[in-house]
């Protein structure tokens, strides 16, 4: 990565940290792009260069791990399931239980409060539930064609399959909102994770087998 991309990162992270610290404070509503802006020491055109929207930049990190999901669907072995391909990496390392794996007590202060920004905000609730339709009409669109074009089979697997990650989602939001110790949680992740997943083997195990 070259200096300038890297400088590019440094202020994409820097403005999606200083929008979380503002709304951690007063909350997401009470907070203006232009106050985020000003506090991460740019201009708003600058701001709007790298997010369309304010909901856009405490969603870019959930955005990129739902297409990183759709991608690893896309690029999985010959003989893998798409179901399999899920499985596999929302319940990694780096899915679902990478922010839920360190135990110490400042990663589930951060972690709560991330979640009760998102849960006290009714834009930012419907922005979640916009991202999570978007991967599934994703994957949905992405299956049909692996398929030879059956978009209603399709669709049908790629709501269960996104219902999973949805449904843990807000499993973990809820316990630990509630404080529970966060290796607990991820021990409840993958428990309730591969008890669903087992559940659709059944009926979707040999369902988008690459070729």
């Amino acid at each position: 990565m070259g200096l300038r991309e890297q400088k590019k990162e440094q202020t994409r992270a820097r403005l999606i940290e200083t929008a979380w610290r503002l709304a951690a404070d007063r909350g997401f509503e009470q907070v203006t792009v232009a106050e985020i802006a000003r506090a991460a020491e740019v201009s708003e055109a600058t701001l709007f260069n790298y997010f369309r929207t304010k909901e856009d930049l405490f969603y870019a990190p959930l955005e990129s791990f739902g297409d990183q999901l759709i991608d690893a669907v896309r690029a999985r072995d010959a003989g893998t399931s798409a179901l399999a391909a899920v499985h596999r990496f929302l319940l990694q390392d780096r899915g679902l239980l990478g922010s839920l794996e360190p135990s110490e007590a400042e990663a589930s202060a951060r972690l709560q409060v991330h979640l009760r920004v998102i849960s006290d905000s009714p834009a930012l609730l419907a922005r979640e539930q916009r991202a999570f339709a978007r991967y599934t009409e994703d994957l949905a669109a992405l299956l049909a064609a692996e398929d030879g074009g059956d978009p209603i089979t399709a669709a049908v697997v790629g709501h269960a399959l996104i219902g999973v990650h949805r449904t843990l989602v807000a499993h973990v939001r809820r316990r630990v909102l509630a404080g529970a110790e966060l290796r607990r949680v991820a021990a409840e992740v993958r428990e309730h994770g591969d008890r669903a997943f087992s559940l659709l083997e059944s009926g979707l195990g040999r369902y988008g087998v690459a070729a």
